[in-house]
C-alpha cells in the first residue's frame, strides 16, 4: 500500500501522539495474546507494520539474544530506537517478497483493514510460517461499534458521533474494510491454519483514547471539512471536548485473531 492511500499517513507530525496512544490502550493486549501462545527464547518473530518500538522491543526481550525479531515497515523512522536485538527493515507485505528464513511467529495490528490486498498479504504472511508456527493478527472491526461516544445522551456527544462518522467515510474512500476484524477466523481457516480461535477487546473512557481520537482528527481535519458533513467549527469544537476528558471516547472493537500452521 502507498503512502497516498493511507489516510493516516505515518509521516505527520501527529505520528508520534498517536503511537503513544496505541501503545498504551492495546500493548497489553498484544502481550496478552503472545504470552498465551507460549512464546519462547530462541523464537523467530515477524512484526509487520510495526510503526514503534513498543512491540519489537517487548517481543525481543522474550525471544532473547537467541531469538529474532525482524520488524518492517513501510515507515520505518520510528523505530530508530529500537533496542539492539531488534531488525528493522522497509518491506510492503503485499508487494514484496518475503523474508527468508521462516517463522515461529508472524503478526500484524492494525496493518490489514488499510491494505487493499488484504487477503494476499494474509498469505504471504501465512506462507512463511514454520511447521507449528502461529499467526496473530489484530484488526478493528469498525462496523460492530462505530461510535466515538456509545451513549450519547447530550449534543457534545452527538457532535462527537457526528465527526466520527465523516472520519469512517474518509477510511472507507481510502479502501479501508470496516468489517475485516470478523472475517479473520475464516480467513485464517481458508489459508489452512488450525487451532483457530479470536477474541475483541473494546476500549472505553480509557484517557489514553482521548489522545489518540485528538491526534488523528487533528491530521486528517481539512480532509474532514473539505467532504462537507462537518464544518471547520464542528472539528474544532470535537477537539476541545476531547481535550477535556468529560467525553466518555471510545474505539472500535479490537480483533485478535490466531491460528497456528500445523507440524509435520
Amino acid at each position: 500500500m502507498s503512502a497516498p492511500q493511507y489516510l493516516l499517513d505515518n509521516q505527520a507530525a501527529q505520528t508520534r501522539d498517536r503511537f503513544s496512544a496505541l501503545s498504551a490502550i492495546f500493548d497489553p493486549v498484544t502481550f496478552r495474546h503472545v504470552d498465551a501462545l507460549g512464546i519462547a527464547p530462541g523464537w523467530q518473530w515477524w512484526e509487520i507494520g510495526a510503526g514503534g518500538p513498543s512491540v519489537p522491543d517487548g517481543l525481543a526481550a522474550r525471544v532473547g539474544s537467541g531469538g529474532r525479531v525482524l520488524a518492517t515497515d513501510l515507515e520505518t523512522r520510528w523505530l530508530a530506537r529500537t533496542g539492539p536485538h531488534v531488525e528493522v527493515a522497509r518491506h510492503d507485505v503485499v508487494t514484496d517478497d518475503p523474508p527468508e528464513g521462516g517463522f515461529d511467529l508472524v503478526h500484524a495490528r492494525l496493518v490489514l483493514l488499510h491494505v487493499p490486498a488484504r487477503e494476499e498479504a494474509l498469505r504471504r504472511m501465512i506462507s512463511v510460517l514454520r511447521p507449528g508456527g502461529w499467526l496473530l493478527v489484530e484488526d478493528y472491526d469498525v462496523s460492530l461499534q462505530p461510535l466515538i461516544c456509545p451513549e450519547a445522551v447530550t449534543p457534545d456527544h452527538e457532535l462527537a458521533n457526528t465527526v466520527k462518522a465523516a472520519f469512517r467515510q474518509l477510511l472507507l474512500e481510502r479502501g479501508a474494510d470496516t468489517e475485516f476484524g470478523r472475517r479473520l477466523p475464516r480467513l485464517f481457516r481458508e489459508g489452512g491454519l488450525t487451532q483457530v480461535q479470536a477474541d475483541a477487546y473494546f476500549p472505553l473512557a480509557m484517557p489514553a483514547v482521548a489522545v489518540l481520537e485528538t491526534a488523528n482528527v487533528e491530521q486528517v481535519r481539512s480532509a474532514l471539512v473539505r467532504r462537507g458533513t462537518v464544518s471547520t467549527a464542528d472539528v474544532d469544537k470535537y477537539l476541545e471536548l476531547a481535550s477535556t476528558g468529560e467525553l466518555d471516547l471510545a474505539t472500535a472493537p479490537l480483533v485478535s485473531a490466531w491460528g497456528r500452521r500445523a507440524p509435520t
